[in-house]
């Protein structure tokens, strides 16, 4: 196959904005997807058959067969899961995770990048600040919600670090929760306001506005109001006549030349064949376990421990988010079947908790199927027979929830690693999960759990009831980050400020591992900035030679 300047591993959020970008500068650019280019004729208004309960499979890939994974439990025993049971899966197709996902928008604040500095060393951790600030991003995230579309108002949080430049559109139209929940938050003294979301409000770059309907978390947007890699910046990479896209292929390794520098991509393509794709630099988009995971399996005289993994920081720090919930009753019916659902947040418990490190943005849900609402009974009710039965039916349309993300303390025994015996369908070895979570994670749970509930009750609910999580067992089941940390010490990080692995000039890791903690919020925004500043320093540094040899 004929040489480019750039292979790109991954078209998901930061791996087509990086395609567009570099695309756009002129270089040529292959852009590898493991699964297939889904279009809103996709959109199976199916209960059972999203990618939120993948109780039928995931319908946005993988599949089960080929994609097993190792998850070791809080026993120290493995096992083996499919991407239907669990263990970090990500949506193998065009767009990845931007196809199903809520569209919640989010910057980091600027604590967020300073965690050390702010909180101290917490036992037990590897909590640091990045090496990049929230200043440093400031004009990337602005650029992710002006090229894909943010709508939302921010304007009435207090916490939010400095914008130049407000959203592109309006809030979606508030539901009944809303208007609920908002008053209640003012009356205790917060500061709620509209959730910023990749979803078109109004017409936006030719593409409709939101139907608000409930088929939305899990599922691909029927009208094309959902902003996610597939229908933006890689529609425009595509454009330019310097970018490829192949589908259903499958990276297996990085090849390296005789003095250990990477040369290209080995995958498997559409028809299981073994091709390789060389280029002057490559960039691993495939999210932060198996980003690790390549890294890990391309292994080699000069990199005997896998690329980047001299100092053992390949798949260190897995991190997630670990959600705390609290639900709550009314008298009256509040819901009003208006997606998405989720609309009205507050960010006065991110930070500045006394006794906390961190803690979370907090906002009412995305709407729930009939089949995702068993999950919320209360605790002592029973999950099957006419007392179920009863409730379910009494309470659907009386409750609300609301909840948050916590900010992970990342942790070095939290690791993606290779399994030493199970391997995927191509005889490839897959990843294996295992680790636990910080303690210190019940006590921010129980901090704001207790808000949740009280921001309920003011609202006039008549019953409340929280869930704690667990933290026993790997997390990146969910906004996967942490596992190549971006850092200026090669001992201490596995990539520089500018996603550039240590001492591979040519070789780079743009996704949510590179986070160094994974913030107070759902991280899409801030991988997407990522994404607009590592290859900005990528075209600026280019002229043609800078990454050959």
């Amino acid at each position: 196959m004929k040489h480019v300047n750039a292979v790109v591993v991954g078209a998901g959020a930061a791996g087509g904005v990086v395609a567009k970008e570099l695309a756009t500068a002129g270089l040529s650019v292959v852009l590898l997807e493991a699964g297939r280019w889904t279009t809103n004729r996709d959109c199976n208004k199916d209960d059972l058959q999203n990618q939120r309960t993948s109780v039928l499979g995931l319908p946005f890939g993988p599949d089960d067969e080929r994609h097993p994974r190792v998850v070791v439990d809080a026993k120290g025993v493995p096992r083996v899961v499919a991407p239907s049971e669990g263990g970090g899966h990500n949506a193998a197709c065009v767009g990845s995770g931007t196809v199903s996902y809520g569209a919640m928008a989010w910057r980091f604040m600027p604590q967020d990048f300073k965690m050390r500095s702010t909180y101290g060393a917490v036992e037990g951790s590897t909590l640091e600040d990045w090496p990049i600030s929230y200043d440093d991003l400031e004009p990337f995230y602005e650029k992710a919600e002006w090229e894909l579309g943010v709508s939302g108002d921010v304007d009435p949080d207090p916490f939010k670090g400095p914008r130049k430049r407000g959203l592109p559109m309006p809030p979606v139209p508030r539901n009944r929760e809303y208007h609920i929940l908002h008053p209640a938050a003012k009356r205790l003294g917060w500061h709620p306001f509209d959730i910023p979301m990749l979803r078109n409000s109004i017409p936006y770059n030719g593409r409709q506005p939101c139907m608000q309907c409930r088929w939305c978390v899990g599922h691909q947007c029927e009208v094309d109001a959902k902003n996610g890699t597939q229908n933006t910046v890689i529609p425009t990479a595509l454009a330019t006549g310097n970018c490829e896209l192949r589908t259903r292929c499958r990276a297996k390794e990085i090849l390296v030349d005789s003095q250990g520098r990477p040369r290209g991509v080995a995958y498997f393509d559409e028809r299981d064949r073994l091709r390789e794709q060389t280029a002057d630099l490559i960039v691993v988009s495939c999210a932060a376990i198996e980003s690790a995971r390549l890294l890990l399996n391309s292994k080699s005289r000069h990199h005997p421990n896998g690329i980047g993994n001299r100092y053992d920081w390949v798949g260190r720090n897995l991190q997630g988010h670990t959600y705390v919930r609290a639900a709550g009753l009314f008298k009256e019916q509040v819901y009003d079947d208006l997606g998405p659902g989720a609309s009205v947040a507050i960010c006065d418990f991110a930070h500045n908790n006394p006794g906390i490190v961190g803690g979370a943005m907090l906002c009412n849900e995305f709407i729930r199927t009939p089949y995702q609402y068993i999950s919320k009974t209360p605790p002592g009710m029973p999950r099957w027979g006419p007392r179920h039965k009863k409730w379910m039916r009494e309470t659907y349309g009386r409750h609300i929830s609301v909840g948050g993300p916590i900010e992970q303390i990342p942790m070095w025994e939290a690791r993606v690693e290779l399994d030493p015996e199970v391997k995927d369908y191509w005889g490839v070895p897959v990843a294996r999960l295992s680790g636990n979570q910080h303690k210190h994670t019940v006590e921010i749970a129980k901090f704001l759990a207790a808000k949740c509930e009280r921001w309920l009750q003011e609202a006039g609910a008549i019953e409340t009831w929280y869930s704690l999580p667990g933290i026993a067992g790997a997390s990146g089941g969910q906004h996967q980050a942490g596992t190549c940390r971006m850092g200026d010490d090669p001992k201490t990080s596995v990539v520089n400020r500018h996603c550039q692995v240590h001492g591979v000039d040519n070789l780079f890791v743009i996704d949510g591992s590179v986070h160094v903690t994974n913030g107070t919020f759902n991280p899409v925004l801030t991988i997407l900035a990522i994404g607009y500043y590592a290859a900005a320093w990528i075209a600026k540094e280019w002229k043609g030679t800078r990454f050959r040899p």
